[in-house]
């Protein structure tokens, strides 16, 4: 049987500054052990079988990247991304087949294991061939939430059931996923991640668990927990090696 995803492009959104960082340059710039964030990223996608392309949205005002070893992988394409986080996937969608996938991973995922890619690609190829809905990576949430009220009080406790933390990788259709997010941009819906503009035309994604270290480096805090997460797969793959 032919898998459903004949052609699968990944597309890394770039083009922010991660200013809750507080640092002088682009979060994803920053140095995570040898090199920088989107490196590691970077090399994950590039070196994954199934992803034939990897694109990467950055803002014109881009003086980075282009330094990057990675940059000049013959798999990898740079195109210039926009404002806002769909802006910069609907700039890599347009370079994207009609009949490909697309997945769209945030450039300040550096943890992101092999093993997720695979998870996610075969749960969409296990879906009903006539209408794939696509999946997301996603963990469950574990602690008790709260909702709070304009002063930061609590004001109610959220039941925890069902509830998911959204992470990257997430897998769609590109053809779909182009319409949907150009559609709802142009509607003046609030688009977060890829699947809130799936979600608004109707489909239901699946949730996929994913590793609890696939974390998204958004303050300093994960930029230290990222480097054990990192130190921690090398050691471990470094004794798997030397049985």
């Amino acid at each position: 049987m032919t898998p459903i995803i004949e052609h699968l492009v990944a597309i890394v959104p770039a083009a922010g500054i991660g200013s809750r960082m507080g640092a002088d340059i682009p979060k994803q710039y920053l140095m995570l052990e040898h090199q920088p964030i989107i490196a590691h990223t970077l090399d994950v996608l590039l070196q994954h079988p199934r992803i034939a392309q990897v694109i990467v949205a950055l803002s014109p005002d881009d003086t980075f990247f282009e330094s990057l070893p990675q940059a000049h992988h013959p798999k990898l394409k740079v195109v210039q991304g926009g404002k806002e986080r769909a802006d910069s996937v609907l700039a890599g969608l347009s370079h994207v087949g009609q009949r490909s996938w697309a997945l769209v991973h945030d450039a300040a995922r550096p943890c992101l294991h092999p093993s997720d890619i695979d998870k996610l690609i075969s749960a969409v190829e296990q879906q009903a061939d006539s209408a794939p809905q696509g999946a997301i990576l996603a963990m469950p949430v574990r602690d008790t939430m709260k909702r709070s009220n304009n002063e930061g009080n609590i004001d109610t406790t959220i039941c925890r059931n069902n509830l998911w933390h959204a992470l990257t990788p997430q897998l769609f259709p590109a053809t779909s996923l182009k319409a949907n997010l150009s559609n709802a941009l142009a509607q003046g819906v609030n688009i977060t991640d890829e699947a809130s503009a799936m979600e608004w035309a109707g489909a239901a994604p699946q949730l996929v668990v994913g590793r609890a270290d696939n974390i998204k480096v958004t303050h300093p805090d994960d930029l230290r927990l990222a480097a054990l997460f990192l130190n921690s797969r090398d050691s471990l793959t470094a004794f798997n090696h030397k049985q």
